[in-house]
């Protein structure tokens, strides 16, 4: 049997978490406000600012309410938002969404008002402005209702412009209809926004963590599920590498992952898979609504479970992040 003596062991990890300040110099990730993109809910009406319930802290706001949120968030150094909007009246073609004064257009230019420097990215999808609650025209051309997907495209290709001409950023198309970052390409090019990016939703999951988001956004499907198009939690994580991909091949600038926490290894294999590749992951309502649930009843830190979940979805590889902790990651910084 070996002896070492005295000095083993004379590799001691914990050399390095001994000191507060030595910690800190050996960190790799370090959250910034810079790279956090906060989602905000538009509606119509004025002077309204309607709390989210199963969201604490989260408002559906008029147009008229949006300018303050917006310098907040400026402010504080965010690093973007995110606009959702929920239209007075919704249809089968959701034709709120691409109308010159649908509610994000109205919202776009109330944001480049109140705070042109802050970049403004518009969700395009259709689930909040169809009477049926799904992501695209629905029929029953293949035997059974279900989203349409090419007639799908051209209308998020008409909603793309519709937000570019309004004033947005950056367009993110979150429906997962296959084709759409190319259809959204192509009809922003040929309307002159070639410099415009497309951030998409290119590996977004049938998850149970939307719960909340559906209540904030009034966009629960008024039948069957959204299975048929958004991925399958269980899929293998091959199909996740072939959907970003696609979109990277159609001309997406930034790709996305959602949720976030629970799919931290397809963060991962993202990251390894496409360096380079601007990466960002959602930490969607029902991350954010449990967390916030459960320190209400006193079981959690809010703040250090809030810093821990963002932290592990930026190591995984995430540069950016959109989450409802935004602004409060932005004030616990400084």
């Amino acid at each position: 049997m070996t002896s070492f003596g005295a000095r083993f062991p004379t590799t001691r990890l914990r050399r390095l978490r001994y000191y507060p300040a030595l910690r800190e110099l050996v960190q790799e990730t370090r959250l910034t406000s810079a790279n956090l993109v906060l989602p905000l809910f538009v509606r119509g009406g004025r002077q309204v600012r309607q709390e989210i319930s199963s969201m604490p802290g989260h408002y559906q706001l008029s147009v008229d309410q949006l300018g303050e949120e917006l310098r907040i968030a400026a402010d504080l150094g965010i690093g973007g938002v995110i606009l959702f909007g929920i239209p007075d009246k919704k249809d089968s073609t959701g034709s709120d969404s691409y109308s010159d004064r649908g509610i994000v257009q109205q919202a776009l230019a109330a944001a480049k008002q109140a705070a042109p420097e802050l970049p403004v990215i518009t969700d395009v999808c259709f689930c909040e402005y169809t009477d049926h609650g799904h992501c695209g025209e629905v029929n029953d051309n293949t035997g059974r209702m279900d989203v349409d997907n090419d007639v799908t495209l051209q209308l998020l290709a008409k909603q793309a412009v519709s937000h570019a001409r309004a004033g947005a950023d950056m367009v993110a198309p979150s429906g997962m209809m296959d084709g759409m970052v190319g259809a959204i390409r192509t009809a922003l090019d040929d309307d002159g926004f070639l410099h415009l990016p497309i951030m998409s939703y290119a590996v977004k999951y049938a998850s149970a963590f939307y719960g909340p988001f559906r209540e904030a956004a009034e966009s629960t499907p008024q039948f069957g599920d959204r299975r048929a198009y958004q991925m399958d939690p269980a899929a293998a994580a091959g199909q996740a590498l072939r959907e970003v991909e696609l979109d990277l091949a159609e001309g997406a600038d930034i790709v996305m992952i959602k949720p976030a926490l629970p799919y931290l290894d397809i963060v991962r294999d993202v990251r390894e898979r496409f360096l380079g590749v601007p990466l960002a992951a959602y930490c969607v309502s029902g991350e954010f609504s449990m967390v916030k649930a459960a320190a209400a009843q006193g079981w959690l830190d809010e703040k250090a479970v809030a810093m821990e979940m963002l932290t592990a979805i930026q190591r995984a590889g995430a540069s950016i992040i959109l989450t409802y902790w935004a602004c409060d990651v932005a004030r616990w910084l400084k």
